[in-house]
């Protein structure tokens, strides 16, 4: 099949099947300027399907084409075998797209242009999830390592109050025993702390078929009953989302976590009565989770509409024992990060007062 037929076919072209799995977006214009064809990456970049934008122009996805429609002239008229140059493209009510552009025109078929997109968010996000990686794997090991450090001699601190309390003199028991006391109940409040830095570690994972709506559902009638007043947990579920291999436990902890912490966070608009929690879920394709390409993956994402994360401590929400909340232990994001990292995703977070987005990206078969 030559590459002008297989252009006009209603499926993927074969011939072009490398490019699908390309992390860069690779769109095709003729010599119109429409859209021939996008790969999938570019398709994600573009929010749009190919079948939605096929024989649209390009230049009618953004606000500014200006600049992108005189490279593709210049390239049409041989001006250049191949042009790079970093664009900024605005779209209506979406952030713009900062990418690097790579524009080629092609022999076969005439006055067809090729133009590749990365964008450069894509690389910084790829550098920071790497970085995220090696500190949790830090992290865990350290968590383990200490846990089981304190563990011991917090066996034998207990151990010695209470040997102490049975042979105090009758004479001042009862004084001497509020002493021992609290010695035995700071002991066993230390212990519940050390048992939860290591219950990821000990708990089995255990896989089977997983719904991820059943898993929100589950969290959100938790919510609302401890919740049932001021606060509003919306939905915005994809339900074409497939089922995945997973262990529905823990994936209902982690949303739970997440959740919480918002409503926690959530308090003032309790009161007022306008506190709003958004589950959402979509698919997202030719995504990098923990260095492995897939070409499909759950898109997750719990929003709330709170103050926001305290920028001090908005780059370290997932080392244990930080939190923004007096009292707080500092561990339900680092327990969330846990899970979905043994679920080989990521978890991420935006947040500026009036909205924080926690995003979990997990491979789908």
């Amino acid at each position: 099949m030559s590459l002008v037929n297989a252009l006009n076919h209603p499926a993927r072209p074969a011939m072009l099947a490398g490019l699908e799995l390309l992390a860069s977006a690779v769109v095709m214009l003729d010599a119109d300027g429409h859209i021939a064809y996008a790969n999938a990456a570019a398709e994600n970049l573009l929010a749009s399907s190919l079948k939605a934008m096929s024989r649209q122009k390009l230049s009618a996805q953004f606000i500014n084409p200006d600049e992108l429609d005189h490279i593709c002239a210049q390239a049409r008229e041989h001006k250049f075998s191949d042009l790079r140059q970093d664009l900024t493209l605005e779209r209506a009510g979406r952030d713009p797209l900062h990418v690097h552009s790579i524009v080629s025109a092609l022999d076969e078929p005439p006055g067809h242009i090729l133009i590749e997109l990365r964008e450069h968010l894509q690389h910084l996000k790829l550098d920071r999830e790497e970085r995220i990686l090696d500190q949790s794997q830090v992290n865990k090991e350290l968590i383990r390592n200490l846990a089981h450090e304190i563990k011991n001699p917090l066996g034998g601190i207990r151990g010695a109050a209470q040997l102490l309390e049975m042979e105090l003199p009758a004479l001042h028991a009862v004084q001497l025993r509020e002493y021992t006391q609290v010695i035995i109940k700071e002991a066993d409040r230390l212990q519940t702390l050390v048992d939860r830095l290591l219950a990821p570690h000990r708990r089995p994972h255990i896989v089977g078929d997983v719904n991820i709506h059943e898993v929100l559902e589950r969290v959100r009638s938790l919510m609302l009953a401890e919740f049932p007043s001021g606060l509003t947990i919306l939905r915005d579920y994809d339900a074409s989302i497939p089922e995945f291999r997973g262990d529905k436990e823990q994936l209902i902890q982690t949303v739970l976590n997440i959740a919480h912490n918002a409503a926690q966070a959530l308090a003032a608009q309790m009161e007022e009565g306008t506190a709003q929690i958004i589950l959402k879920t979509r698919v997202a394709r030719q995504v990098t989770l923990a260095k492995v390409r897939y070409g499909l993956a759950l898109d997750l994402h719990i929003i709330d509409n709170g103050p926001g994360i305290a920028p001090q401590i908005r780059d370290r929400i997932f080392y244990p024992l930080v939190s923004g909340r007096e009292g707080g232990s500092g561990l339900g994001l680092t327990l969330a990060q846990t899970f979905v990292q043994q679920h080989m995703g990521v978890i991420e977070c935006d947040s500026r007062p009036g909205y924080t987005d926690f995003r979990i990206l997990l491979p789908l078969p």
